[in-house]
Parts: C-alpha cells; structure tokens; sequence
C-alpha cells in the first residue's frame, strides 16, 4: 500500500507522549499514514532507556515509534513553546499524557489552543481522566491494572495478586485513544468543530473488562480467579501433558462430545455433572480431576494432533518465539524489517490489520531524539535557540 493511500494520510499529529499508552497511540495513527512528530524534552522519552538496547538504541521505544518524527523542544523555554504552538495550530490533532493542568500551565491546553483553532482534536490520555477526585492522580499500567480489578482476576486461586503480563492498561488506553481520534477526525470532516477527548487508562481496562463487571452487575459476586480456565466453559484451559501444557477451548456442546472422542470417555456424556454446559462449568473441578490422568498420559503434540483432526479449538503454550514463527505471522507479513538510527537493521511487529489484502508498511524508523528538529523549524519560521540552552 503507499502512503498516499493510506487512510490518515494528509493528517496531522502532534505528540507529547511518554512510555507507552501515548506513543502506542500515536503509533497506530502514524501506521495508518499519518504525519506524526513527537516533541521530546531535551533528556528524551524515557523509554529510549529501556533496555534491549542495540548499538546504543532501545528496542523497546522503537517498538512503539516507528513512522515518527522527533523534535526537540524545552517548553519550559518560551521561544519553545511558542514553536510548539504554531505546530499544533498547523495540524490536525494533538495527543498528550501528562497529568490534567500540565498542559494548561505551559500555554497548550485545549481551551488555549481550540479558540484559536476550532477544529482541533486533542486527545488527554492519563490514569484516572480529567476531572473528578482522582483526576490528580499518576499512574502506571501496573498500579491501573490493579485498581481496576485486573489483578483480582489474574493468576491461580488462592495465589498471590498477578498483573497480566501484557501491559493491557497502557495499551488498551491506545487503541481507545486512536480509534476516538479517528471518529472525532471524521466528525470534523463533516463539518463539526474539534473535540477535547478524555482517555482514562482507568476507565479504559474497566471498560475492556464488560464480561466480569457484567458478572458483578448481574449476580452481585466479584468474579474470582480461575488460573486459565473460563467461569462459564469447561472444558475451556490449559491441561498438562506428559511433557508440558497444550490449551483446548470446548466452546460449546458438540464441542465437548469431541472432547470425549479425542480421550475415549463417551460415557461422560450422560454424567449428571457434566450434561450442560452449566453443569461442566459449576463442576469444572471435578472434569478437571477426571482428565487429567489421561491428558497426562500422552505428549502435548499427541493431544494437539488429536484435537485438531477433531476439530476442537486448541494451542501449544507458546513462548514470544515460538508464537512469531507460526507460519501465519508469516504469510500475513506481520514481522518487518527495521532500520534504527545508525543504519542497524531489527525487526518489529507491524500492523495486524490488513486493507484489501495488504499489509500497512513500516514506511521508517523509529527517529533519533531531535532528528527532525532543525528541518520542522525551517518549515515554520521559527527562532534558533540560543546556544547551548538545549541539545539535540
């Protein structure tokens, strides 16, 4: 797919993001084709610390900003900020993930910025939101995960509280953050103003969570942890073979009789704790106990083997490695090359999404700190500051 037809191609982006939910954010508009640049202070993003680090570069911060433009400034210096304002009032979007009034006190909030510009979409991406009695509050995904229940839900029961290993606060707060983006972008298209979008990384993972809220609204119970296993499917968890742990999901009832196919055991059909699919899930314990002795009894790819003539749902437990040379990651083109400042090539996960059969292409880099700062200048007028008060 080119970059000019790709479907944010022509917007705008300006970034004043961190870590992680911001810069994921801006990241999927920039894969998306849009003109993002990431203002940086003068000591950087503090994810370019982050290790792996190659030839000097974090591999991590080039796994959240690839397709940007990095530009230095020190807003705390007014001839920065000012050069931050006019690239904002030049663009279309502006995303930011400092605390509520940070912005406000260097001269680009959105109420500064939208009466100058109407048409704006700003987007505040922070843990508890804008307002409200938490709204002062800092966060992180780990301490987000934990006051939105996610831990609660996480791991074996009776075990120690576990955090999904997957930063799921920060990134779901991303994907939130870049699909309002994009509805507020078409809102604008069609002739209304721009929008000051309010992202919570808290309401964002309990929002992500509707089945267990859902479950505390309609039963009045706090769902509890169940290791792998699903509170309303059993068959549906990771099982221990001879040699290791392979996962089968028996999604429904003629799901389970497979199940009892694969392991021999038809008679469980007509056992009164198993019948329904209620029934497995109330007594999953019990079902749990009875298969696995047999499941023990064979290797992991035996099972898998006999799960997937059957055609039930199943999987290794796969490692980060493993999982990435799975032939459909593959055929999909989803790995891509990547070229790290100092010409070192890497790779990166791309875009999973696909646009009439075509992968969306990593177009560059992810940029060194300040790379683009002295061209973005050029291009809007602005003053050089004065020596030796910032570096690149």
């Amino acid at each position: 797919m080119n970059a000019i037809n790709q479907p944010l191609s022509g917007v705008k982006v300006v970034e004043f993001c961190t870590t992680a939910a911001g810069p994921f954010c801006a990241m999927l508009l920039a894969d998306m084709g849009a003109d993002v640049i990431k203002i940086e202070p003068p000591s950087g993003d503090g994810l370019r610390q982050w290790p792996p680090i190659t030839n000097g570069f974090s591999e991590n911060f080039a796994s959240v900003n690839r397709n940007k433009r990095s530009m230095v400034l020190d807003l705390k210096l007014p001839a920065d900020a000012e050069t931050a304002r006019r690239l904002v009032l030049d663009s279309d979007v502006l995303i930011e993930n400092n605390r509520p009034g940070v912005m406000d006190r260097l001269g680009l909030g959105y109420a500064q910025l939208s009466a100058l510009k109407p048409s704006l979409v700003y987007c505040s991406i922070s843990a508890f939101g804008q307002s409200g009695p938490r709204s002062g509050e800092g966060g992180f995904d780990l301490t987000i995960q934990a006051a939105a229940g996610v831990m609660s839900v996480t791991g074996e029961d009776g075990g120690a509280p576990v955090k999904c290993g997957v930063p799921i606060a920060d990134f779901s707060s991303g994907l939130y953050g870049a699909f309002s983006i994009a509805s507020a972008l078409m809102a604008v298209r069609s002739g209304a103003p721009g929008a000051h979008l309010d992202i919570p990384m808290f309401g964002c993972t309990l929002a992500i969570a509707a089945l267990q809220t859902s479950e505390l609204f309609g039963t009045g119970r706090n769902p509890k942890k169940l290791g792998s296993a699903h509170p309303r499917n059993a068959p549906y968890r990771a099982f221990a073979a001879s040699d290791g742990y392979f996962a089968i999901a028996a999604g429904n009832h003629s799901l389970w009789l497979k199940v009892l196919d694969v392991v021999g055991m038809p008679e469980l059909a007509d056992d009164p704790r198993f019948k329904s699919t209620l029934d497995r899930a109330t007594n999953q314990a019990a079902l749990k106990a009875v298969l696995d002795p047999v499941f023990a009894g064979q290797t992991a790819a035996h099972w898998l083997q006999a799960f997937e003539a059957a055609g039930v749902p199943h999987a290794p437990i796969n490692d980060y490695e493993s999982a990435l040379a799975d032939p459909q990651v593959e055929h999909m083109g989803w790995v891509q090359p990547l070229r790290l400042p100092d010409g070192t090539m890497t790779r990166t996960f791309g875009s999973p999404v696909r646009f009439n059969g075509q992968t969306l292409p990593v177009t560059v880099g992810p940029p060194q700190l300040g790379q683009h700062t002295e061209a973005i200048r050029a291009t809007y007028g602005t003053p050089e500051r004065a020596p030796g008060s910032v570096h690149e």
